[in-house]
C-alpha cells in the first residue's frame, strides 16, 4: 500500500487535535446556565441532524436495517448519553484541562476490553507506559484535591464522574471493533446513534430536571453549534480518515496532544494554578501515554 502523503494526514490530524482540544473549555462554559443533560441533548440533536444531512449529501443511505439501528442505539447510549453526561458533570468539579488529561487514558481501558473481548495482545511496554500515565493522573488529582475551591469530596466526585465517562467512551470505542461495524456505513450509524442518543438524553433530562431549559446567551448558543458541528460532525469523519490513512495506533497520538493543548487553554481561560505536583503529574501522564501509544502503534 502506498504511503499516504504528508498533506493527506497532516491537515486532518491538526484539525482533529485543535478542535477536540477546544471542546473541553466550551463544555465548561455551558455548565450552570442550563442543566447538563439538556445541553447534551441539544448538542447531539443538532449533530445528528447535521450528520444525517451530510450522509445524504454524500449519497450514503441512512437505511441500515433493524440490527443496524439496534447497534446504533447501543453505541449512542454509551457514547452520546452516558459518556457526555458524565463529562459535563465532571467539569462541574474539575477544570476542563484536568478532565481532558483523564480522558487521555482512553487507550488503557480500550486495550483491556479489546483483550478481554477480542483477545488482542497487550505488551509489557504498553503496561509500563500505562502505569506511568496513571501515576501522573493521580498526582494531578492530588493537586486538585489540595487547592480545590470546592470541598475535597466534590473533587473525588468529579474524578469519579470523569472515570465513569472514560469507561463509557471506551465501551463505545470497543463496539466499533465488532463485525457489524465493518459492514455498515459509519456516517449513517453515527447519525442514528446521535439522534437516538439525543432522544434518550431528553427523556433523562425531563425525568431528572424537568421541562427543557435554554440559555439565549450568545456564548451558549455558539457553544452548542461548535460542539455539535465542529466537535462532532466535522471531527468524527476526519478521525476515521486518519485511521484509514495512518492506522489506529498513530492516529491515536491525538490523545497525547489534545490534553497538552487543553491544559494550556485551561491555564489561560480558567486560571488553572500550576504547582510542582501538577506539573510533574502532567509530564508523567503525557510521557506514559506516549510510551503506551508507541507500543500500541508498533
Amino acid at each position: 500500500m502506498a504511503e499516504p502523503s504528508r498533506g493527506g494526514v497532516a491537515v486532518p490530524f491538526i484539525l482533529v487535535t485543535l478542535i477536540w482540544s477546544s471542546t473541553w473549555i466550551v463544555i465548561r462554559d455551558q455548565i450552570g446556565s442550563v442543566p447538563a443533560s439538556w445541553s447534551v441533548c441539544y448538542r447531539f440533536l443538532l449533530a445528528g441532524v447535521a450528520m444525517a444531512a451530510f450522509a445524504r449529501w454524500r449519497g450514503i443511505r441512512l437505511g441500515i436495517g433493524r440490527s443496524g439501528i439496534l447497534y446504533a442505539a447501543l453505541l449512542g447510549l454509551a457514547q452520546f448519553v452516558l459518556n457526555f453526561n458524565f463529562v459535563y458533570r465532571a467539569e462541574h468539579y474539575l477544570t476542563s484541562g484536568v478532565v481532558a488529561v483523564v480522558y487521555a487514558m482512553l487507550l488503557i481501558p480500550n486495550s483491556i476490553l479489546a483483550f478481554l473481548i477480542f483477545r488482542q495482545p497487550v505488551g509489557r511496554a504498553f503496561i509500563g507506559g500505562s502505569v506511568v500515565a496513571v501515576a501522573g493522573i493521580i498526582l494531578m488529582l492530588l493537586h486538585e484535591y489540595r487547592v480545590a475551591t470546592v470541598s475535597p469530596d466534590m473533587v473525588l466526585l468529579g474524578a469519579g464522574f470523569a472515570l465513569a465517562g472514560l469507561m463509557s467512551a471506551s465501551a463505545a470505542n470497543v463496539m466499533q471493533g465488532m463485525e457489524i461495524a465493518r459492514r455498515l456505513p459509519m456516517v449513517a450509524v453515527l447519525a442514528w446513534a446521535m439522534l437516538i442518543g439525543a432522544g434518550v438524553d431528553a427523556l433523562f433530562a425531563f425525568a431528572t430536571v424537568g421541562p427543557p431549559q435554554f440559555d439565549m446567551r450568545w456564548g451558549y448558543v455558539a457553544g452548542i453549534g461548535w460542539l455539535a458541528l465542529a466537535g462532532s460532525v466535522v471531527t468524527f469523519p476526519l478521525y476515521f480518515t486518519l485511521i484509514q490513512r495512518m492506522g489506529a495506533g498513530r492516529a491515536a497520538y491525538t490523545s497525547v496532544l489534545i490534553p497538552m493543548i487543553a491544559m494550556l487553554i485551561s491555564t489561560v481561560v480558567e486560571g488553572y494554578r500550576w504547582s510542582a505536583l501538577a506539573f510533574a503529574g502532567a509530564l508523567l501522564a503525557i510521557a506514559g501515554m506516549g510510551i503506551a501509544l508507541r507500543s500500541k502503534a508498533a
